[in-house]
């Protein structure tokens, strides 16, 4: 049968990215208490398409993706990378993996056990000269009481829920639960599914006696981030969804451009 992708194009134009979106797709992902955990992941895939060819063989993403049952990990993940250029002919490959990892977090006094959702991403590239890049990006919920509100108050403070984006690349491994685990740290107070009485007055009083701005909370994860050396590269943003007002607080702080693939 003819095989059309493979057909001449004469418009002359390469395509920087071609593939697959929002493939929903089982998974298991390294876990530090557990080995391991499965969830369900949506994928992008996707490669580069020289200017001579009509199209690239889209059902060649979902079958080697099956072929291969993916685990995400770094190893898994870079040769996966090697193998989306092999089998389809390509100088560059590119994968997003966005998925829930589950933590069980037990509350801070009663210690009653729950388990909090985190949505998380990786995202690998790699280009024609085999560099790969890679980047874990995770969103954490926090909570934050407002150092302003608290100063001109003769009682109470306003507080809210936020949330962190955290993006890193790194030189070895690194655990999805430590960078949980870091930016939980500089909130406020720590968001947890499962709290007894005892519980929310504790995270309650917490709050209320480490106020933070969306500046102080990017602040203390980045001066934590650069103190780490198997971090290279990071992006960390954070956003407040504030109680008095209709509008949202927010705050970034980029290390430096990214390397580009």
């Amino acid at each position: 049968m003819r095989d059309v992708q493979n057909d001449r194009d004469h418009r002359n134009l390469p395509i920087d990215k071609v593939g697959i979106k929002n493939l929903r797709y089982p998974i298991k992902v390294l876990d530090r208490q557990n080995g391991f955990q499965h969830t369900v992941a949506t994928i992008n895939m996707y490669v580069d398409l020289p200017d001579r060819y009509k199209g690239t063989h889209m059902s060649r993403f979902v079958e080697m993706l099956h072929l291969f049952r993916p685990e995400v990990s770094l190893k898994k993940i870079t040769e996966l990378l090697a193998q989306m250029k092999e089998y389809l002919n390509a100088a560059s490959a590119h994968i997003e993996v966005s998925f829930a990892y589950f933590i069980e977090k037990l509350a801070p006094v009663s210690g009653a056990p729950g388990l909090m959702d985190y949505d998380c991403r990786f995202l690998g590239s790699s280009n024609h000269d085999n560099k790969t890049d890679l980047v874990l990006e995770v969103m954490v919920p926090i909570s934050s009481v407002c150092p302003c509100s608290k100063e001109i108050s003769k009682v109470g403070a306003h507080n809210q829920r936020g949330q962190v984006k955290l993006q890193a690349r790194f030189k070895k491994f690194i655990w999805i639960e430590d960078m949980v685990h870091l930016v939980e740290a500089a909130a406020s107070c720590d968001v947890y599914s499962v709290l007894k009485r005892v519980d929310e007055k504790y995270v309650t009083e917490k709050g209320y006696n480490n106020p933070k701005f969306v500046e102080d909370i990017v602040r203390d994860i980045a001066v934590a981030l650069q103190r780490d050396p198997n971090i290279t590269w990071f992006s960390v943003s954070a956003e407040n969804f504030e109680s008095i007002h209709n509008h949202s607080a927010f705050a970034h702080i980029l290390s430096g451009p990214p390397p580009v693939l």
